[in-house]
Protein backbone atom coordinates (compact mmCIF):
# COMPACT_ATOMS: atom_id res chain seq x y z
CA UNK A 1 0.00 0.00 0.00
CA UNK A 2 2.94 2.47 0.82
CA UNK A 3 4.01 4.45 -1.76
CA UNK A 4 0.98 4.21 -3.88
CA UNK A 5 -1.73 6.47 -5.05
CA UNK A 6 -4.75 5.50 -3.02
CA UNK A 7 -8.24 6.16 -2.38
CA UNK A 8 -9.89 6.42 1.31
CA UNK A 9 -13.10 7.33 3.79
CA UNK A 10 -12.73 10.85 5.37
CA UNK A 11 -13.41 9.31 8.91
CA UNK A 12 -12.62 12.18 11.00
CA UNK A 13 -11.09 15.81 11.23
CA UNK A 14 -9.29 18.95 13.25
CA UNK A 15 -8.64 22.46 12.62
CA UNK A 16 -5.35 21.32 11.14
CA UNK A 17 -5.53 17.82 8.96
CA UNK A 18 -8.33 15.19 7.72
CA UNK A 19 -7.80 11.49 8.72
CA UNK A 20 -8.37 9.40 5.58
CA UNK A 21 -8.91 5.67 6.09
CA UNK A 22 -7.73 2.91 3.77
CA UNK A 23 -7.94 -0.57 4.09
CA UNK A 24 -8.52 0.07 7.49
CA UNK A 25 -4.91 2.07 7.78
CA UNK A 26 -5.58 5.72 8.55
CA UNK A 27 -3.79 8.05 7.53
CA UNK A 28 -3.21 12.01 8.23
CA UNK A 29 -3.85 14.23 5.50
CA UNK A 30 -2.76 18.05 6.41
CA UNK A 31 -5.18 20.49 4.92
CA UNK A 32 -2.65 22.28 3.33
CA UNK A 33 -1.78 19.64 1.93
CA UNK A 34 -5.01 19.84 -0.66
CA UNK A 35 -4.75 20.27 -4.31
CA UNK A 36 -8.03 19.13 -5.10
CA UNK A 37 -10.81 22.65 -5.42
CA UNK A 38 -13.87 21.64 -3.53
CA UNK A 39 -13.43 21.18 0.35
CA UNK A 40 -13.55 17.18 1.65
CA UNK A 41 -16.41 16.81 3.78
CA UNK A 42 -16.67 13.98 6.70
CA UNK A 43 -17.13 10.68 5.00
CA UNK A 44 -15.72 11.90 1.41
CA UNK A 45 -13.76 9.52 -0.54
CA UNK A 46 -10.19 11.09 -1.05
CA UNK A 47 -7.18 10.46 -3.39
CA UNK A 48 -3.56 10.80 -2.39
CA UNK A 49 -0.01 9.67 -2.28
CA UNK A 50 0.53 7.24 1.08
CA UNK A 51 3.57 6.99 2.85
CA UNK A 52 5.54 7.23 6.44
CA UNK A 53 6.96 10.34 7.48
CA UNK A 54 10.55 10.82 8.69
CA UNK A 55 8.47 10.30 12.34
CA UNK A 56 7.19 6.82 10.73
CA UNK A 57 4.29 8.39 11.12
CA UNK A 58 1.29 7.20 8.42
CA UNK A 59 0.49 10.58 6.01
CA UNK A 60 -1.75 11.10 2.87
CA UNK A 61 -0.75 14.02 1.11
CA UNK A 62 -1.88 15.25 -2.38
CA UNK A 63 1.64 16.67 -3.37
CA UNK A 64 2.41 13.82 -5.94
CA UNK A 65 5.82 12.92 -5.65
CA UNK A 66 7.90 13.32 -8.82
CA UNK A 67 8.61 9.50 -8.68
CA UNK A 68 5.98 7.01 -8.13
CA UNK A 69 6.09 3.16 -8.73
CA UNK A 70 5.12 3.56 -12.73
CA UNK A 71 6.70 6.65 -12.97
CA UNK A 72 10.01 8.21 -13.11
CA UNK A 73 11.25 11.56 -12.43
CA UNK A 74 14.38 13.55 -11.63
CA UNK A 75 15.46 13.40 -7.83
CA UNK A 76 17.77 15.11 -5.66
CA UNK A 77 20.39 14.02 -3.40
CA UNK A 78 20.01 15.93 -0.21
CA UNK A 79 22.87 13.61 1.80
CA UNK A 80 25.03 10.05 1.56
CA UNK A 81 25.73 7.95 3.98
CA UNK A 82 28.05 5.35 3.79
CA UNK A 83 26.90 1.44 4.41
CA UNK A 84 23.29 2.63 3.72
CA UNK A 85 23.01 4.36 0.39
CA UNK A 86 21.92 7.87 -1.18
CA UNK A 87 18.88 10.29 0.20
CA UNK A 88 16.58 11.74 -2.31
CA UNK A 89 14.29 14.53 -2.40
CA UNK A 90 11.38 13.52 -4.51
CA UNK A 91 8.83 16.08 -3.50
CA UNK A 92 7.57 14.75 -0.17
CA UNK A 93 7.18 17.60 2.22
CA UNK A 94 8.43 15.46 5.10
CA UNK A 95 10.78 12.56 3.60
CA UNK A 96 13.57 11.66 1.82
CA UNK A 97 13.87 8.47 -0.28
CA UNK A 98 16.61 6.06 -0.16
CA UNK A 99 18.44 4.30 -3.18
CA UNK A 100 20.22 1.16 -1.48
CA UNK A 101 23.64 0.35 -2.35
CA UNK A 102 22.51 -2.08 -5.41
CA UNK A 103 21.91 1.13 -7.44
CA UNK A 104 25.11 2.55 -6.77
CA UNK A 105 28.59 2.30 -8.18
CA UNK A 106 30.98 -0.03 -6.04
CA UNK A 107 33.65 2.37 -6.59
CA UNK A 108 32.37 5.01 -3.89
CA UNK A 109 34.44 8.04 -5.95
CA UNK A 110 31.66 7.27 -8.56
CA UNK A 111 28.53 7.67 -5.95
CA UNK A 112 26.18 10.41 -6.45
CA UNK A 113 27.07 13.83 -3.94
CA UNK A 114 24.62 16.27 -2.54
CA UNK A 115 22.46 18.16 -5.64
CA UNK A 116 23.39 15.37 -7.92
CA UNK A 117 20.27 15.04 -9.63
CA UNK A 118 19.27 10.92 -10.34
CA UNK A 119 15.67 9.86 -12.60
CA UNK A 120 14.27 6.92 -10.49
CA UNK A 121 10.69 5.33 -9.44
CA UNK A 122 9.60 4.08 -6.72
CA UNK A 123 9.07 0.66 -5.06
CA UNK A 124 8.10 -0.80 -2.11
CA UNK A 125 9.71 -4.12 -0.30
CA UNK A 126 7.74 -6.55 2.03
CA UNK A 127 8.20 -4.63 5.04
CA UNK A 128 6.71 -1.45 2.99
CA UNK A 129 9.70 0.65 2.93
CA UNK A 130 9.59 2.82 0.08
CA UNK A 131 13.33 2.96 -1.99
CA UNK A 132 14.42 4.75 -4.71
CA UNK A 133 15.05 2.54 -7.81
CA UNK A 134 17.40 4.10 -10.78
CA UNK A 135 16.21 3.79 -14.37
CA UNK A 136 17.99 1.32 -16.94
CA UNK A 137 19.21 1.49 -20.27
CA UNK A 138 16.05 1.14 -21.45
CA UNK A 139 14.61 3.88 -19.60
CA UNK A 140 16.78 6.62 -21.20
CA UNK A 141 16.96 4.65 -24.59
CA UNK A 142 13.22 5.85 -24.32
CA UNK A 143 12.70 9.15 -23.06
CA UNK A 144 16.25 10.57 -25.54
CA UNK A 145 15.66 12.01 -28.75
CA UNK A 146 17.74 11.99 -32.10
CA UNK A 147 20.46 14.64 -32.12
CA UNK A 148 21.64 16.53 -35.28
CA UNK A 149 24.23 16.41 -37.34
CA UNK A 150 25.91 19.77 -36.88
CA UNK A 151 27.15 18.62 -32.97
CA UNK A 152 30.99 18.14 -33.30
CA UNK A 153 32.95 20.64 -31.65
CA UNK A 154 29.60 21.96 -29.38
CA UNK A 155 29.76 22.13 -25.81
CA UNK A 156 26.67 20.43 -24.09
CA UNK A 157 25.34 20.09 -20.47
CA UNK A 158 24.99 16.52 -19.86
CA UNK A 159 24.38 14.37 -17.28
CA UNK A 160 25.82 11.39 -15.89
CA UNK A 161 23.32 8.37 -15.35
CA UNK A 162 25.69 5.56 -15.76
CA UNK A 163 29.60 5.68 -14.13
CA UNK A 164 31.82 2.53 -15.01
CA UNK A 165 35.19 2.24 -14.99
CA UNK A 166 35.35 2.10 -19.42
CA UNK A 167 33.82 5.79 -19.43
CA UNK A 168 30.19 6.86 -18.46
CA UNK A 169 26.93 7.14 -20.02
CA UNK A 170 25.03 10.89 -19.45
CA UNK A 171 22.10 11.90 -21.06
CA UNK A 172 22.24 15.90 -22.17
CA UNK A 173 19.94 18.56 -21.40
CA UNK A 174 18.36 18.28 -24.70
CA UNK A 175 18.20 14.47 -24.21
CA UNK A 176 21.25 13.14 -26.66
CA UNK A 177 22.52 9.83 -25.36
CA UNK A 178 25.89 10.13 -24.88
CA UNK A 179 29.52 8.38 -24.26
CA UNK A 180 32.41 9.71 -22.24
CA UNK A 181 35.55 7.35 -22.52
CA UNK A 182 37.50 6.99 -19.44
CA UNK A 183 40.25 8.83 -21.78
CA UNK A 184 38.28 11.75 -22.23
CA UNK A 185 38.42 12.61 -18.41
CA UNK A 186 40.33 13.44 -15.93
CA UNK A 187 38.78 11.72 -12.97
CA UNK A 188 35.71 9.43 -13.03
CA UNK A 189 32.98 11.18 -13.47
CA UNK A 190 30.19 10.60 -10.31
CA UNK A 191 26.89 8.94 -10.79
CA UNK A 192 23.71 12.12 -11.10
CA UNK A 193 26.88 14.42 -11.87
CA UNK A 194 26.25 17.48 -14.06
CA UNK A 195 28.92 18.37 -16.55
CA UNK A 196 29.84 20.06 -19.60
CA UNK A 197 30.97 18.19 -22.15
CA UNK A 198 32.14 18.91 -25.77
CA UNK A 199 31.08 16.54 -28.45
CA UNK A 200 33.91 15.36 -30.33
CA UNK A 201 32.11 12.73 -32.84
CA UNK A 202 29.61 9.89 -33.02
CA UNK A 203 29.52 6.51 -32.18
CA UNK A 204 28.17 2.91 -34.12
CA UNK A 205 25.90 2.57 -32.08
CA UNK A 206 23.57 6.34 -32.24
CA UNK A 207 25.93 8.22 -29.26
CA UNK A 208 27.27 11.21 -29.35
CA UNK A 209 30.56 10.46 -28.56
CA UNK A 210 31.90 12.94 -25.67
CA UNK A 211 34.86 14.94 -23.81
CA UNK A 212 35.39 16.57 -20.69
CA UNK A 213 38.93 17.58 -21.15
CA UNK A 214 39.66 20.73 -21.70
CA UNK A 215 40.38 21.65 -25.31
CA UNK A 216 43.84 22.91 -26.16
CA UNK A 217 43.53 26.57 -26.12
CA UNK A 218 42.27 26.09 -22.60
CA UNK A 219 45.07 24.33 -21.42
CA UNK A 220 47.70 26.43 -22.35
CA UNK A 221 48.83 29.96 -20.60
CA UNK A 222 48.54 33.38 -21.04
CA UNK A 223 52.03 33.80 -22.81
CA UNK A 224 51.44 30.93 -25.69
CA UNK A 225 47.46 32.31 -26.00
CA UNK A 226 49.01 35.62 -26.88
CA UNK A 227 51.62 33.93 -29.59
CA UNK A 228 48.74 32.24 -31.00
CA UNK A 229 46.65 35.86 -31.15
CA UNK A 230 49.77 37.57 -32.58
CA UNK A 231 50.02 34.62 -35.44
CA UNK A 232 46.81 34.53 -35.58
CA UNK A 233 46.44 38.45 -37.10
CA UNK A 234 49.17 37.68 -39.76
CA UNK A 235 48.11 36.44 -43.08
CA UNK A 236 50.48 33.94 -43.40
CA UNK A 237 50.28 33.05 -39.87
CA UNK A 238 54.00 33.31 -39.59
CA UNK A 239 56.45 35.67 -37.43
CA UNK A 240 60.15 36.61 -37.28
CA UNK A 241 60.72 34.99 -34.36
CA UNK A 242 62.54 31.94 -33.02
CA UNK A 243 63.59 30.48 -29.68
CA UNK A 244 67.10 32.09 -31.26
CA UNK A 245 65.86 35.65 -31.28
CA UNK A 246 67.32 38.79 -29.65
CA UNK A 247 65.66 38.63 -26.47
CA UNK A 248 65.15 42.51 -26.50
CA UNK A 249 62.98 41.91 -29.80
CA UNK A 250 61.13 39.55 -27.78
CA UNK A 251 60.51 41.82 -24.82
CA UNK A 252 59.39 44.45 -27.24
CA UNK A 253 57.22 42.85 -29.08
CA UNK A 254 55.75 40.36 -27.51
CA UNK A 255 56.02 42.39 -23.89
CA UNK A 256 57.85 38.94 -22.38
CA UNK A 257 61.41 37.95 -21.18
CA UNK A 258 62.84 35.39 -23.63
CA UNK A 259 62.60 32.75 -21.11
CA UNK A 260 58.80 33.38 -21.14
CA UNK A 261 58.79 33.36 -24.97
CA UNK A 262 60.62 29.93 -24.80
CA UNK A 263 58.97 28.27 -22.80
CA UNK A 264 55.23 28.87 -24.68
CA UNK A 265 56.88 28.00 -27.66
CA UNK A 266 57.65 25.07 -26.33
CA UNK A 267 54.23 24.80 -25.14
CA UNK A 268 52.78 25.35 -28.25
CA UNK A 269 55.34 23.66 -30.35
CA UNK A 270 54.63 20.29 -28.30
CA UNK A 271 50.98 20.74 -29.33
CA UNK A 272 51.45 20.53 -32.53
CA UNK A 273 50.28 24.17 -33.22
CA UNK A 274 53.16 25.96 -33.81
CA UNK A 275 56.08 25.11 -35.97
CA UNK A 276 59.42 26.58 -36.08
CA UNK A 277 62.33 27.23 -38.64
CA UNK A 278 65.13 27.94 -36.66
CA UNK A 279 67.14 28.97 -40.06
CA UNK A 280 64.62 31.19 -41.33
CA UNK A 281 63.90 32.19 -37.74
CA UNK A 282 60.13 32.43 -37.94
CA UNK A 283 57.77 30.52 -36.43
CA UNK A 284 54.31 29.54 -38.23
CA UNK A 285 51.31 28.36 -36.57
CA UNK A 286 49.90 24.98 -38.32
CA UNK A 287 46.95 24.37 -36.42
CA UNK A 288 44.46 27.00 -34.56
CA UNK A 289 43.85 25.97 -30.77
CA UNK A 290 40.27 27.27 -31.43
CA UNK A 291 39.46 24.71 -33.85
CA UNK A 292 40.35 21.50 -31.78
Amino acid sequence: MLGEIRTGKIIDSNADAYFVQVDGVTFKLKKQELTQEETPKMGDAITGFVYDNQKHEREMTQFLPFAQQDQYGWATVTRVQRGLGVFLDIGLPDKDVVMSLDDLPLDQARWPQKDDRLLVRLETDEKERIWAKAADENIFEQVSVRFPNNLVNKNLLARVYSSKSLGCFVLTNDYYLGFIHASQMQQPLRLGEEVKARVIGVSQYGRLNMSVLPRAFEEIDDDAAMILMSLRRKGDKTLPFSDKSDAQAIKDYFGISKSAFKRALGNLIKRGLVSQDKEAGTITMIKDAEDE
